[in-house]
């Protein structure tokens, strides 16, 4: 038995689940999502609670069914509080300003890089080295996070780049005489 899956799900005041066959729609509060759950998995709506079960008892089944779980807590999580992930950019002459649609960044190159924001996700300028992705979709938020920080990772020298506030980057000795 999986730890993870044996949980129900509960749903908290607010959230409106909607069970039909394999589909997962959940509403609050914040928007809605929606997901297709595996055909290994049997989802029900249980007094309050969503809960999964394998179908049978296969490997297939048993990797499958915590992870499905797992994705429809984060949708309840999702469209009640939201998800954010903080970025810190470091580095002299490093910047991040929001133009409309459009995260532009200095990040030491010939030109300044140009990010499209999503609809659905929202990014929040603080100060112009700390900036905030925030949306109802967990994948998303961390994707969007992902892209922007690929731009230019931390590098272990100086520890100059885009990097998450949570994140350590370990700096290197230089070169010795």
């Amino acid at each position: 038995m999986s730890r993870i899956g044996k949980n129900p799900v509960t749903i908290p005041e607010g959230v409106t689940p909607t069970v039909s066959g394999q589909d997962i729609t959940v509403k609050g509060p914040k928007g809605e999502l929606s997901f297709k759950a595996h055909d290994d998995v049997v989802v029900k709506l249980e007094d309050g609670q969503i809960v999964l079960s394998p179908r049978t008892q296969s490997q297939r089944a048993r990797q499958i069914w915590p992870t499905s779980r797992t994705r429809v807590q984060n949708m309840v999580v999702g469209v009640t509080e939201g998800f954010t992930k903080k970025l810190e950019i470091k580095g002299v002459g490093y910047r991040a300003n929001l133009q409309g649609k459009e995260l532009v960044l200095a990040l030491g190159y010939s030109h300044d890089v140009r990010y499209a924001v999503p609809d659905d996700v929202k990014i929040e300028v603080e100060k112009q080295t700390s900036l905030t992705v925030s949306g109802i979709d967990k994948q998303r938020v961390g994707q969007v996070a992902a892209e922007i920080r690929e731009y230019r990772k931390p590098e272990p020298y100086k520890g100059k780049g885009v990097r998450y506030s949570d994140e350590y980057v370990m700096i290197k000795e230089g070169k010795k005489k």
